[in-house]
């Protein structure tokens, strides 16, 4: 997997984007770079990557969240430290971004640096977080309205999906495997490549790796109470 400079995390709520960010943010200081989480999921939130500020600490990773993150006011507002994410060319910044096009709205007046960083050589990806497991984005087409809408908002364009089919803790690794069918068809529907498939570490196995050998990369996810990246 290529660390890129910036990359964004979005997708519906439930669909378990902030765990993932903050693995991918673990999994780029493990690699040695310098690295801050952006918290962008500022309406409505459930668990965000602003709960996780003590790990973050700990690993020594930054965190940039709103001024409201552990509150129960609903405001669109963002950190004005949020511009670092997007001026110092030695951070490696990872977007957690809001559940819906309400959320993405706080991404949009980025736009002009992710679109100036998409291109044939881009640092910068965003990702739809798609979990089949959930009950509003079981299909393609609930999917391709939640992606249509976050583009609206966030004035910028998905470069990618990934797979990250759970039940929690009831997750097995047949369910990841069954998740095939969803996934490829989300790529022919959304027209967007499948990045990664993300799978509790627990669950990974030779064998799971190799099933998702010929279509995506398995990303390992850890909760991040239980992370063992040797930081």
């Amino acid at each position: 997997m290529r660390a890129l400079r910036t990359t964004v995390f979005a997708g519906h709520y439930g669909s378990g984007k902030t765990t993932l960010a903050l693995s991918y943010a673990a999994w780029l200081r493990c690699a040695g770079h310098r690295v801050t989480v952006c918290d962008l999921d500022i309406v409505n939130p459930y668990f965000r990557a602003a709960d996780a500020r003590e790990f973050l600490k700990q690993k020594d990773i930054g965190l940039i969240s709103s001024d409201y993150a552990n509150t129960n006011l609903e405001a669109p507002s963002v950190s004005p430290e949020a511009q670092a994410a997007f001026d110092d060319a030695g951070l490696y910044a990872v977007i957690d971004l809001g559940g819906d096009d309400r959320g993405a709205l706080a991404l949009g007046r980025y736009a002009k640096y992710l679109n100036l960083a998409a291109g044939q050589d881009a640092e910068y990806e965003m990702l739809l977080v798609a979990n089949r497991c959930r009950p509003l984005t079981r299909d393609a087409g609930s999917l391709l309205e939640i992606k249509d809408g976050i583009e609206r908002a966030s004035r910028t364009k998905f470069t990618g999906l990934v797979n990250n089919t759970n039940l929690g803790a009831k997750t097995t690794p047949e369910d990841i495997i069954d998740s095939l069918g969803f996934a490829l068809e989300l790529e022919i529907v959304l027209g967007l490549p499948l990045k990664m498939t993300a799978v509790n570490a627990a669950l990974i196995s030779p064998e799971l790796t190799d099933f998702w050998e010929n279509h995506a990369e398995v990303f390992p996810v850890r909760p991040h109470r239980t992370f063992a990246f040797p930081i």
